[in-house]
């Protein structure tokens, strides 16, 4: 159910509260509901604001894992029809004629993943959350403090409710103020990169292949969507963005263009623009006393390997697992052996994931001749190594490292 507010002094009992329902926190309250957790959402954002948005040309890549787990929470079925999958994947570096096939008939029957709108996406994991019977959302509210003790956390809202609980979870974005107010520090870097985000509809057929270019100023990505028309994910150097998210519908047009090749025919945008500053940024802990980070609260990532919401995912899938054992067996969800075992689990197949997707930003957003001579020659070589590739066609897929129950076959 949804509640607008909680009434002045009252006082809702939860095993966790989760602070941000975006796509990440939604999905870890449904998740925690279908283990019998009651999980309440504090989201700041009204309702509507959510669900009743148009197309707006943003859309995210959903591993093969990911998807498993969106199955699982009954979160899948409202959105299947609206996504479309990736069956290969060409990475080329600028016009250089070495390159690198995936096909994903080489690891079995499933796609890599599939490409989905962000609104669309939003919306199931918001109408899933309100039709669940344990899980809880709050929205539009506003957090005035969350104070966590020893026995608990207490968190307050702006019209007197509170809501306690044994743990909080912050799923409150990159700018966690909930993880600021923890004291954890963050590490990380600016790229000097800014990625335009759009979607273009095109003449040709894209036969479900996902394309990514690497060009001096970073990736440029062009991913399949339903129809003919793909998402957009395009690198440029940051003091070059604004000028061209300046540019007209026409002479914008003709700058994708001139990145996007003609391979698909005659090009039109779709939607608005984005434009968003890169740059990596890890929590330095995944934990504190009673309280747990998820998804962009705890890293965020160069968008080149399409994983970021995908890591946010398996952060869900892995707490999910840690909480519901500990309440099988008992014990306090926001003990400190309980958290450890959480962090001890993300901690290594988040920072893999970072440092693979900054290493290869760094290798291929340069046009150093020497450089570029070694990756396309490293590109054709892998492309005829069938067991390489098919270990990082399954990286693509997310089905590397320790998965949890939700995400495993």
């Amino acid at each position: 159910m949804m509640h607008a507010s909680v009434p002045q002094q009252d006082i809702l009992a939860a095993d966790v509260v989760i602070v941000g329902g975006g796509f990440v926190g939604g999905a870890l309250a449904c998740a925690l509901g279908d283990q019998g957790l009651r999980a309440v959402v504090i989201e700041a954002a009204e309702p509507s604001a959510l669900t009743e948005q148009g197309f707006d040309g943003r859309a995210s890549a959903i591993s093969l894992t990911s998807r498993r787990l969106l199955e699982r929470l009954g979160i899948w079925d409202e959105v299947a029809d609206a996504a479309c999958p990736m069956l290969d994947i060409r990475v080329a570096d600028a016009d250089s004629r070495l390159f690198l096939h995936y096909d994903h008939r080489e690891v079995g029957d499933e796609p890599f993943g599939h490409m989905l709108e962000n609104r669309l996406l939003r919306r199931a994991t918001q109408q899933r959350l309100l039709r669940h019977p344990t899980a809880m959302l709050i929205a539009p509210a506003s957090l005035v403090a969350l104070t966590r003790g020893s026995d608990g956390v207490e968190a307050r809202l702006a019209g007197g409710g509170r809501v306690r609980a044994p743990l909080a979870v912050a799923a409150d974005g990159r700018d966690s103020p909930t993880r600021e107010q923890a004291g954890i520090r963050t590490t990380g870097w600016n790229y000097g990169q800014t990625a335009i985000v759009c979607t273009v509809a095109h003449a040709e057929p894209h036969r479900f292949v996902a394309v990514e270019h690497f060009l001096p100023a970073g990736p440029f990505a062009i991913l399949p969507l339903n129809g003919n028309r793909s998402s957009i994910v395009w690198t440029e150097r940051t003091r070059l963005a604004p000028t061209i998210m300046a540019l007209d519908e026409a002479a914008f047009t003709r700058e994708l263009a001139r990145r996007f090749g003609d391979f698909l025919g005659a090009l039109r945008v779709v939607g608005p623009r984005w434009s968003y500053p890169l740059s990596l940024q890890y929590a330095a802990r995944a934990t504190a006393p009673r309280l747990a980070l998820v998804g962009d609260a705890l890293h965020a990532m160069h968008p080149i390997a399409g994983q970021g919401l995908n890591m946010g995912y398996r952060d869900v899938a892995a707490l999910t697992d840690v909480l519901a054992t500990a309440a099988a067996d008992g014990r306090d969800l926001g003990s400190e052996a309980v958290l450890a075992r959480y962090a001890r689990w993300r901690r290594f197949d988040n920072l893999q994931m970072l440092l693979a997707t900054d290493g290869l930003n760094r290798l291929f957003s340069n046009d150093i001749p020497p450089i570029r001579m070694a990756r396309d020659v490293g590109l054709a070589i892998v492309n005829r190594l069938p067991p390489v590739k098919r270990v990082l066609m399954r990286h693509a897929m997310g089905m590397i490292g320790d998965l949890p129950p939700l995400m495993r076959a």
